[in-house]
């Protein structure tokens, strides 16, 4: 057997049906959709969750809620984490490359889950109060970066300088 013999199981390949060819296909005068109505017409679709003309659900259900355009969402790691990593210090491109975290999104932030035992210098935006006292116990030093990244996205976020009239 070769390449050249192999053959489809019986069945299997069928003839695609041709609809609105006439009386004579077997399909009659309106190929299987009925007379009239919006279904019958080429070009339908439904619109998802339509329920019949009966209100859908996601129009039945109250709106809750609001996004909140300012809010800041942090890359989180914790002090366990840090713990288990060689090395003796991080920053947020150390933790990138590493793949402890996927992505910076608005800054990086160290919690104090768990426990550290060598000393470290951590370098991230923000600390929690418990990973920084953990950190420093441990006779290491965390270092608060200033420029997050979220200041170039949200201009708003920034302080407002007035300026003075002449």
């Amino acid at each position: 057997m070769n390449l050249s013999q192999l053959r489809p199981p019986k069945g299997q390949k069928q003839k695609v049906q041709r609809v609105g060819q006439g009386m004579g296909t077997g399909r009659g005068k309106f190929s299987g959709r009925g007379a009239k109505g919006a279904k019958s017409i080429s070009g339908y679709s439904r619109m998802r969750g339509f329920e019949g003309g009966q209100m859908p659900l996601h129009r039945r259900l109250p709106k809750r809620g609001f996004t909140n355009i300012f809010h800041i969402e942090y890359a989180i790691v914790n002090v366990a984490t840090l713990e288990r990593l060689d090395g003796d210090t991080f920053d947020p491109k150390t933790l990138l490359k590493l793949g402890v975290i996927h992505k910076l999104k608005d800054g990086l932030k160290i919690l104090g889950s768990g426990e550290l035992t060598r000393k470290i210098t951590v370098k991230a935006h923000i600390f929690s109060a418990s990973a920084k006292a953990k950190i420093e116990a441990a006779g290491g030093t965390a270092e608060v970066i200033l420029k997050r990244p979220v200041d170039a996205v949200h201009p708003a976020a920034k302080p407002v300088v007035k300026k003075e009239k002449k």
